[in-house]
């Protein structure tokens, strides 16, 4: 689906016409700049790769100065495919937030925000086992028994149990479009999305 590289700025709350206060978050979208159209003819699909937030070109390797000179563009920090473009375009053209000015609902791609190593209870919401009496007051936060005895004789995989929690590529779906400030490039979407304030986000139709 055709969208947009942005960052997120932070969370706010707005008014509806009903009087309710209603949750938001506030993304900077683009301006972004296309720096390769990838063509069936030479590589096998169809798709536009853009690019977000300028940088200076002593942090820019090689291959990618070059890839970036044949654009004619500058360097660019991020770099994201997006399919399904109407009409041509070509290297160097830029998109804005006004890409979405007729849409109603947007898919928010981001990373999550890490967590570390977590037990049980908090990365998979488990109550607890047994009581604090009678010896256990140091279990109640276990995962208790994780798999059989005589048969299988193994823990089967995907079992829930401690470990790395966040820090993961998330997607939420149909986040209804509340407002469109076009003269600072920002788009208010209701409700939360993935990722700290200032992290990196792909914006779908």
């Amino acid at each position: 689906m055709p969208g947009l590289l942005g960052k997120k700025i932070g969370m706010t709350s707005v008014f509806s016409a009903d009087g309710k206060n209603v949750p938001c978050t506030v993304i900077e979208v683009g301006p972004c700049v296309v720096t390769q159209v990838k063509t069936v003819e030479t590589d096998g699909y169809e798709a536009l790769q853009l690019g977000f937030v300028e940088k200076k070109d002593k942090h820019t390797t090689k291959p990618e100065a070059g890839h970036f000179k044949k654009a004619g563009v500058a360097p660019q920090r991020h770099l994201a495919e997006f399919k399904g473009f109407e009409g041509e375009h070509k290297a160097g053209d830029t998109f804005t937030v006004e890409l979405f000015n007729d849409v109603e609902f947007v898919d928010v791609v981001g990373t999550s925000k890490g967590k570390g190593f977590q037990g049980v209870v908090k990365r998979h919401g488990f109550g607890g086992v047994g009581q604090a009496t009678h010896g256990q007051d140091d279990r109640l936060r276990a995962p208790g028994s994780i798999g059989a005895c005589s048969y299988p004789a193994k823990v089967f995989k995907g079992m829930r149990m401690a470990g790395q929690m966040g820090n993961k590529r998330c997607t939420v779906q149909n986040l209804q479009v509340i407002k469109i400030l076009p003269e600072s490039n920002v788009l208010v979407v209701k409700g939360s999305i993935p990722g700290s304030k200032g992290s990196i986000v792909l914006i779908e139709k």
